[in-house]
C-alpha cells in the first residue's frame, strides 16, 4: 500500500459505480501511485486494492483517541439522559413550508423568481403552495403539542413583512399579524419560538435593484428588517438567529448558481456575499444589544451548518491539515470572524496565495478593517449549529488559473466510505460519530459557547409512502446519542432541533426529498399531514430526556412501528380516492 493515496472530489455528489458490489463511487476512491513506474493493474486487482484501502482506513480511524473517541463511539451506545431543562424541538423555514407566495400582500422573493426559471428545480416544482403552512399553522402547532416539543424553530419571511424589502416603503400588516398569531399560539401551548430572520428568501426587488448580497447596502436594509421584527415580536421572542446556513447562501447562491439568485461568480461571488452577511449579522446583533436587550432580555445568535471533515489517515500530517482546512473553509469562514474578529488564517493564506498566482493585486477574500474586526468580534450570544453528515478529507492540489473557485481554493478532496448508509439525499450519508467530533471542535475552537442544534435529520425519496421510517428512527437514535456523548464531554449544548417537522420544499430538489417527521400529501390540495413512525420515536426520546436504559429504548422502535400501521392505512385510503391526481413517480428507495 506504500505510495498510494485516496483522491477525488465529491462536492457535487457521486453516483454509485456498478463494479465491486455497487460500493464504489466513480471518483471518490482512486488509488494513484506516486511513482510513474506503477504497472497497470486489472479491474479485479483494483477492486481488491480499494477494498484493502478502506479496511486500512477504518482500522486507522478507529485508533483515534482525542476526546476518548474509542469509548462509547461508533458501535457502542451510551445510555443516559440530558441535563434538566434541555430543550427539544423541530424546525421549518418560511419559503419551504408556508406557501401563500402572493397572498395577503406578500412580495416576491428570490426563490419565487428562481423557481419560475425552467430547469432550475427538479421537475420545475415551486414552493407556491408547499405545505400551506400559512393557513394550517394552528393544525401544525397541535402536532407539536402532541409531540411535547419545547421549542419550534421557524423563519420570518422578509418579503411577507416588507414586500419591497424596504421598511421605508411599506410594512405589510397582514404579514405581521400572521407571525403574531403564530407566536401567540406557540406560547399559549408552552412552545418557545426560536426565530431565524433570514432563511434564504431575499426580497426579489432588492436582488434586481442592488444585486442582493453582492452589495453592501444589504447590511443596512437587513438591519432595518430585523429591527422591525424586534420591535413587533421581541417582547415575546427571546431567541433570535440572524441567518440560517450562510455557507449555502454564499456558495450555492453566488458561486455555483444552484440556488437563488442563481449567480455564478466563481472565485469571488461567495466571498463577497459572505463578507456582507457577516457584517449584516454583526450590525443586527449590535442593534439588539443597544436598543432592545435591556427591555426584552433576549439573545441573538446565528445558525451555521457544517459537515465534519475527518482525515483519511490520522497519522498523516497533510491529511490532518487538509481536514482542518475543510472545516475552517466551512464552519470557520463564518464562526471565526464572529467569535474572534477575522477570517481563519488558513483561508487568508490559501486564497491570498492563489490570488497572487493569478496576478491579482489583492486577495479575492475581502478584508475587514481593524474597526470592523472589533465590531464583529463577540457578536454571538449563542451558536446555532446545523449538522447532517461527514466526509473523509485528503489533500489535492488545484493549480491556480484552472478555474479558480471556492472549491479549488481549498486544495482538498472529499471522500465517502461506501459502507455509510445514504437513505435519501445523495449527499447525506449517516455518520453519527462525526457529530460528536463537530460539537467538540466547537467547544475547543470557540471557547465552549452555548449551542443549540438547529438542524439535524435525514431524508427519503418522494415515492416512499411507507410511514414506518425505520432509517429515520435509527438516524435520530444514533445522532442524538452522539450529541449526548458530547454533552458528557462538556460541550455546552442546550437544545436539539429535528429537521424537519413536515415534508417540505427542498430547494433545487423540489419535492423529491422528504425530511419530515410528518408526511405531507402534496397531491392533495388540502396538504394533509400523516405521522411517520419517527414521530412516536422522537416523542419518547423527548419524554425520557434521552436514553434511560437499553430495554426501554429497544421497545420504542417496536412500539413506533406498531402505531404507524394505521397511518399507512389512512394514507393509502386517501390516495385511492384521488387516483386521478396521483403523485409523481419517483425511484423507490432501497430500504422501503
Amino acid at each position: 500500500m506504500t505510495g498510494c493515496v485516496f483522491s477525488g472530489f465529491l462536492r457535487n455528489y457521486t453516483e454509485v459505480w456498478g463494479l465491486c458490489g455497487n460500493l464504489w463511487t466513480p471518483e471518490a476512491f482512486e488509488c494513484k501511485k506516486t511513482e510513474s513506474s506503477l504497472p497497470k493493474i486489472t479491474m479485479l486487482q483494483r477492486c481488491v486494492l480499494r477494498t484493502y484501502h478502506v479496511l486500512a482506513l477504518v482500522l486507522c480511524v478507529s485508533a483515534r483517541e482525542d476526546f476518548d473517541w474509542t469509548k462509547n463511539e461508533k458501535t457502542s451506545f451510551y445510555y443516559s439522559t440530558f441535563p434538566t431543562g434541555f430543550s427539544w424541538g423541530a424546525g421549518s423555514s418560511a419559503y419551504q413550508t408556508e406557501g401563500a407566495w402572493n397572498i395577503d400582500g406578500k412580495g416576491m422573493s428570490i426563490w419565487d423568481a428562481f423557481t419560475r426559471k425552467k430547469g432550475k428545480i427538479f421537475l420545475n416544482d415551486t414552493g407556491d403552495t408547499s405545505c400551506d403552512g400559512y393557513n394550517k399553522f394552528k393544525e401544525d402547532i397541535t402536532l407539536m403539542k402532541d409531540m411535547k416539543l419545547n421549542h419550534y424553530r421557524f423563519s420570518i419571511s422578509w418579503p411577507r413583512i416588507l414586500p419591497s424589502g424596504l421598511k421605508s416603503e411599506h410594512i405589510n400588516e397582514k404579514g405581521i399579524k400572521y407571525y403574531e398569531d403564530l407566536i401567540n399560539m406557540l406560547l399559549d401551548n408552552k412552545i418557545t419560538p426560536i426565530v431565524i430572520l433570514y432563511h434564504w428568501d431575499l426580497p426579489q426587488l432588492l436582488q434586481e435593484k442592488y444585486g442582493g448580497w453582492q452589495n453592501v447596502t444589504m447590511v443596512n436594509y437587513f438591519n432595518d428588517f430585523a429591527n422591525l421584527c424586534f420591535e413587533r415580536f421581541g417582547h415575546k421572542v427571546k431567541y433570535w438567529m440572524t441567518f440560517n446556513n450562510p455557507w449555502s447562501i454564499a456558495v450555492e447562491g453566488y458561486e455555483t448558481g444552484e440556488h437563488a439568485p442563481g449567480m455564478k461568480l466563481k472565485g469571488t461571488g461567495a466571498y463577497k456575499a459572505a463578507h456582507h452577511i457577516i457584517k449584516a449579522h454583526a450590525k443586527v446583533w449590535h442593534t439588539y444589544d443597544m436598543q432592545w436587550r435591556s427591555k426584552q432580555k433576549g439573545m441573538v445568535g446565528i445558525s451555521l451548518t457544517a459537515d465534519w471533515g475527518e482525515p483519511v489517515d490520522i497519522t498523516n500530517q497533510r491529511d490532518i491539515e487538509a481536514a482542518e482546512r475543510y472545516i475552517q473553509f466551512y464552519l470557520g469562514w463564518f464562526a471565526t470572524p464572529i467569535f474572534n474578529g477575522d477570517y481563519p488564517q488558513v483561508m487568508k493564506d490559501y486564497i491570498g496565495r492563489k490570488s497572487g498566482q493569478q496576478g491579482l493585486g489583492a486577495s479575492r477574500l475581502p478584508v475587514f478593517s481593524p474597526q470592523e474586526k472589533s465590531y464583529i468580534k463577540g457578536t454571538c450570544d449563542f451558536l446555532g449549529l446545523g449538522h447532517f453528515t461527514t466526509r473523509y478529507i485528503t489533500p489535492k492540489n488545484y493549480p491556480s488559473g484552472l478555474g479558480d473557485s471556492y472549491f479549488t481554493d481549498r486544495d482538498l478532496a472529499e471522500l465517502v466510505d461506501p459502507k455509510w448508509p445514504d437513505p435519501g439525499s445523495e449527499w447525506l450519508y449517516s455518520v453519527p460519530w462525526g457529530f460528536r467530533r463537530m460539537l467538540n471542535f466547537v467547544k475547543t475552537q470557540y471557547g465552549n459557547p452555548m449551542v443549540y442544534v438547529t438542524e439535524n435529520g435525514v431524508s427519503e425519496k418522494m415515492v416512499c409512502t411507507d410511514l414506518c421510517d425505520d432509517w429515520r428512527m435509527q438516524y435520530f437514535k444514533d445522532y442524538i446519542n452522539e450529541m449526548l456523548k458530547a454533552v458528557k464531554d462538556g460541550v455546552n449544548v442546550k437544545g436539539y432541533t429535528a429537521w424537519s417537522l413536515l415534508d417540505n420544499f427542498e430547494w433545487d430538489e423540489g419535492f423529491s426529498e422528504r425530511f419530515g417527521l410528518y408526511y405531507v400529501d402534496f397531491s392533495n390540495k388540502n396538504k394533509p399531514r400523516y405521522p411517520k413512525a419517527s414521530v412516536q420515536f422522537y416523542k419518547r426520546i423527548i419524554s425520557s430526556n434521552g436514553f434511560p436504559n437499553q430495554r426501554e429504548v429497544e421497545s420504542w422502535k417496536r412500539k413506533a412501528v406498531e402505531t404507524c400501521a394505521s397511518s399507512n392505512q389512512l394514507l393509502a385510503a386517501a390516495r385511492r380516492k384521488s387516483q386521478g391526481n396521483q403523485e409523481k413517480a419517483w425511484p423507490v428507495h432501497d430500504e422501503v
